[in-house]
């Protein structure tokens, strides 16, 4: 029986390779993984603080392409096959239990990153997967129309191939000698670096629903953000960050943020002061408790505007106002720079869309050859999309290779 049995290689071992690994039929597929770390699944390990949040509470595919800067099109099709629901059911089915946290982010009960490992290697390897580590491959050729796998210890043959190696200038190198068209790689989640008087000393601060605008590209995201040591972090500016990366680039991360703290148009701010002021004539501005921010933060404002916190509101002016909530809802800031955010290093780029085929994931090239992942010009914002785009891509390929 084994003889009969078609050989598939799967370059990489993360989450897209395991899974589609442990989606294809053991019975008719010699399955051998190749990976050239010394472990398997290492983003599966680390993502989400070493909790893996494995995909995001959205069930409406079109709604869910939303979350991807690059490959929202391409991917409606894709989740319309298997969306976050599906990813759900196929984890409980193997005995993880999951959770949605209030932010939809989805993670397993256990808090453990190993709980989700562990499914998928027992998956893959109850398939009959083998899977060998250190295993870097150094070139792959077309032979007889099968492929020729040669890695700097062994060689292999495949009637299929997987290519889903994450985004390594190495495995690009490897695509170009196959003449595939590669998108130029810039980083896509990251945070803005800025000095200014308005954040300085405050880091840990966080705005659980802030306003960020890029004058400069007429973008704006909204959302949580945080003050951090380097600068601002949190989903608004990651989100700017993945939606805007490539034109950032181009701009070598120089270029003017206006935030607004308090998420509220400006006027709405000016009457909601004024309304408290009038209320509340006695009360010393310091003391004063009008919007839904941290006492240091207020103090922090009023000092740079040089308020002092003791005045009564009764003495402050309309132009002090203005001064107040233009630094709480208009404030300018230079950005000089970015920080990679945490170790989820995500990139855009990769293999040109136009080069494969979204109903099956194969090449349009070569109809052998499949690929999911990083390593296609496919990337999302943080809170599990990027995992939700392999688990889906890996599904179809192995929905593909079933029937063959």
């Amino acid at each position: 029986m084994n003889m009969e049995k078609k050989k598939l290689i799967i370059i990489g071992g993360g989450a897209a390779g395991f899974f589609t690994a442990a989606n294809v039929d053991g019975e008719k597929y010699d399955i051998h993984i190749l990976e050239q770390a010394s472990d398997v699944l290492q983003k599966v390990k680390i993502s989400g603080g070493g909790r893996c949040n494995v995909t995001h509470a959205c069930f409406d595919p079109r709604e869910l392409t939303s979350f991807y800067p690059r490959g929202n099109k391409e991917l409606l099709s894709v989740f319309t096959k298997f969306q976050p629901g599906d990813t759900m059911g196929w984890f409980e089915e193997r005995g993880v239990a999951l959770k949605i946290e209030d932010d939809n982010r989805i993670f397993p009960e256990s808090n453990s990153s190993l709980s989700i490992m562990n499914a998928l290697v027992d998956a893959a390897i109850h398939n009959g997967t083998k899977v060998s580590t250190k295993q870097v491959v150094k070139k792959i050729e077309e032979e007889n129309r099968q492929w020729k796998i040669i890695t700097s210890s062994d060689e292999f043959l495949a009637d299929n191939v997987v290519f889903c190696t994450g985004s390594s200038p190495k495995s690009y190198q490897l695509l170009k000698n196959l003449d595939f068209k590669i998108v130029d790689l810039v980083p896509s989640l990251f945070t803005f670096n800025i000095k200014s008087k308005s954040i300085e000393g405050l880091m840990g601060t966080s705005f659980p629903n802030a306003w960020v605008k890029l004058p400069k590209l007429k973008k704006e995201e909204s959302g949580p953000l945080l003050i951090t040591h380097w600068g601002l972090s949190g989903p608004a500016v990651l989100k700017l960050s993945a939606w805007c990366a490539r034109e950032l680039f181009e701009i070598d991360y120089n270029f003017d943020v206006v935030v607004n703290f308090l998420g509220i148009d400006i006027s709405i701010a000016e009457d909601i002061f004024n309304h408290f002021k009038a209320e509340n004539p006695k009360k010393s501005i310091g003391q004063s408790k009008i919007f839904d921010i941290t006492n240091r933060f207020w103090n922090h404002i009023l000092e740079i505007n040089q308020i002092d916190p003791q005045k009564q509101l009764s003495n402050i002016s309309n132009k002090e106002v203005q001064l107040i909530t233009g630094s709480l809802c208009k404030n300018t800031m230079p950005v000089k720079g970015k920080s990679t955010f945490k170790d989820e290093f995500v990139t855009a780029g990769g293999v040109d869309l136009k080069e494969m085929d979204f109903k099956t994931m194969q090449s349009k090239k070569y109809s052998n050859f499949y690929l999911a992942g990083e390593v296609l010009n496919i990337d999302a914002v943080t809170g599990g999309f990027n995992f939700q785009a392999c688990w889906s891509e890996a599904w179809l390929i192995a929905q593909d290779l079933n029937a063959k």
